[in-house]
């Protein structure tokens, strides 16, 4: 880790700098050494306090892994166009399982799947979230089915992390940077405000905004965690972007065992590889592409549904996790455009 490689050579350099006993010293050469050791242990304070905090955020990232009971819960608050009308709350909810499949220290996935149905359940591979600590670039959403890769400075990215959120089929969704605080004993991600694609509830319905301008905030508590939403919807189509309507949203994951788990997990178990391949090629597409975007406007239907299919398939012994992440990628290549067009031509018509 980067931050144990920074203490370690500070505690090097003090180690190298320290004279032998017995020498004579002037009283010039006394007072640059207990300011060159100041200077060192004021190094070692910060470098010790960082790696404190790293520790903190990864604790915090790692306690939304688990087992819950999730409430998603939706309302209008805020009309900003005339004669628009506030659209009824939308309450939902069900059991998810969310499972660490990745943590390489400095990144860290993590994998929801819903358990669901009445007397015969079954798995729905749900939202993907990988946070990354000081990346040195986030994809972000920059409407109309298009992303592209924002670089950042180095000191845009001091002490914080990058979350990207994907979609069922591990295409993206959104990105943003912000940094993890953990004060009045509450742990807290909040990044600035960033744009995103619309939710399935609002995009298989509506036809009136394009795009969500959102804050994300993730925050751990006693018994779960809670990813609040200070969402502003935005029309694009005809001009400069203007609010719609404004939204709060609160999801609540609270820490729950009485649902059948295993159904997650074992689907997970078995269609794990080939979802690992469909992941791969999501990310050399965006490592090869500073943007990219999918040539289906609208809700993405067209695109993740056969990609779930053939995890079904996989997931029955029906295909191999090979031949079925060729055909995923054959069903990816058939919907990506790494030349996205102006913005007024990416959005869905409204016809």
């Amino acid at each position: 880790m980067k931050i144990r490689a920074i203490a370690a050579m500070g505690l090097a350099a003090a180690t190298l700098g320290m004279g032998v006993g017995g020498c004579a010293t002037s009283t010039a050469q006394t007072t640059g050494q207990t300011k060159s050791t100041a200077t060192t242990a004021s190094h070692r304070a910060a470098d010790f306090e960082a790696d404190h905090n790293f520790q903190k955020d990864r604790r915090a990232i790692l306690a939304m892994a688990g087992n819950y009971h999730v409430t998603f819960d939706f309302i209008e608050t805020v009309a900003f166009e005339e004669g628009y009308e506030l659209k009824d709350r939308k309450l939902s909810g069900g059991n998810e399982i969310v499972r660490v499949i990745a943590d390489e220290g400095d990144f860290i996935s993590l994998q929801h799947i819903l358990v669901v149905g009445g007397d015969d359940k079954f798995p729905v591979k749900h939202w993907r979230q990988d946070w990354r600590y000081e990346p040195e670039s986030v994809l972000v959403f920059v409407g109309g089915n298009t992303w592209e890769t924002r670089d950042l400075s180095s000191a845009d990215v001091k002490g914080k992390w990058s979350q990207v959120v994907y979609q069922v089929d591990d295409a993206p969704r959104y990105g943003a940077v912000g940094e993890w605080r953990h004060e009045d004993g509450v742990s807290a991600w909040t990044p600035p405000r960033e744009w995103r694609p619309l939710p399935r509830r609002d995009a298989t319905k509506r036809d009136d905004y394009q795009a969500v301008d959102a804050i994300n905030r993730h925050a751990i508590t006693p018994d779960g965690w809670v990813h609040e939403q200070d969402n502003t919807k935005l029309v694009l189509k005809g001009g400069e972007p203007h609010a719609l309507v404004r939204e709060i949203g609160v999801n609540t994951y609270k820490k729950f065992d009485d649902f059948e788990i295993a159904i997650g997990d074992d689907y997970w178990a078995a269609t794990q590889t080939f979802w690992a391949a469909v992941r791969d090629e999501w990310t050399r597409i965006e490592a090869e592409n500073e943007s990219f975007g999918l040539t289906v406007q609208g809700e993405p239907e067209a695109v993740y549904m056969p990609i779930l299919d053939l995890a079904k398939a996989v997931e029955d012994g029906e295909k191999t996790s090979e031949d079925a992440a060729d055909e995923a990628r054959a069903v990816i290549a058939s919907f990506v455009t790494t030349s996205p067009g102006a913005l007024q031509t990416r959005l869905a018509s409204t016809e």
